[in-house]
């Protein structure tokens, strides 16, 4: 068993020294999993929550515990982070979402801790802002899923750890991913405007907020729920980022 760093010889705690490593680009991602109710999750997608925007809501919140982490792990080191980000995958057959963070910093030590205090709270704000209509929503499943950089060089989560009603695969790790679609992407349009949201920088919820539509469309045609975008609804999401319809789908 490696010697745990946070212990000194005499077995008290301490926060390590640092001072001697050089500074890396480092990057850590973390998920939770919150289970709601059919009512819950429903209003969660839709940003219809008693309290407004859910998951706006909640992705504010993550990145601001992610700034936060070392007034809250005691012997985590103060980081200057770079980049925080906190993205939603809508689980439909179990009215659950998959809460990812990722955390980026140039420094002397990692942003493990980062990423998973910000899934921790992200998920906890999905609670707050729902328990008016489910207080027995579960959170579960909090995990580091990759971290990169420093000397211990770069890790992946185990698929053994994850519990198996998720089937989460390895590849299922990646930033902006969605579950696998319930009709096929024979034209790879789907594919293509994931990656156009991707590119664009585009979050569902506020896209469909300047687009005047619901986000459930979005989230439908992205799992596969939905075979193709309404007519209406890809003319009001291209007038809102600014492009062609066609542009969002090549």
């Amino acid at each position: 068993m490696n010697k745990l760093t946070h212990l000194d010889e005499t077995g008290a705690a301490r926060m390590v020294d640092v001072s001697a490593k050089d500074a890396t680009e480092r990057q850590a991602a973390a998920e939770a999993i919150i289970v709601l109710s059919k009512e819950a999750y429903e209003a969660a997608i839709s940003g219809s929550g008693p309290k407004g925007d859910v998951l706006a809501a909640a992705r504010i919140a993550g990145i601001m515990a992610a700034k936060k982490t070392s007034d809250l792990i005691p012997l985590c080191h103060p980081i200057a982070i770079t980049k925080a980000g906190v993205d939603f995958e809508p689980l439909a057959g179990r009215h659950a979402l998959r809460i990812l963070a990722t955390v980026k910093t140039l420094g002397q030590t990692g942003v493990e801790m980062e990423a998973l205090t910000a899934a921790s709270i992200a998920a906890l704000t999905v609670y707050d802002m729902v328990k008016a209509v489910d207080r027995g929503a579960v959170i579960e499943a909090v995990r580091l899923v990759s971290k990169s950089g420093g000397k211990s060089g770069a890790y992946f989560a185990s698929t053994r750890k994850t519990a198996p009603k998720l089937n989460i695969r390895k590849s299922e790790t990646l930033m902006n991913e969605v579950a696998a679609p319930r009709h096929r992407d024979t034209n790879g349009q789907r594919d293509a405007f994931r990656a156009f949201m991707t590119a664009q920088r585009l979050r569902a919820t506020e896209w469909a907020k300047q687009a005047d539509i619901p986000v459930a469309q979005i989230y439908a045609y992205l799992t596969g729920k939905a075979r193709v975008l309404a007519p209406e609804t890809a003319k009001r999401l291209a007038r809102a980022a600014g492009v062609r319809e066609e542009d969002m789908f090549r």
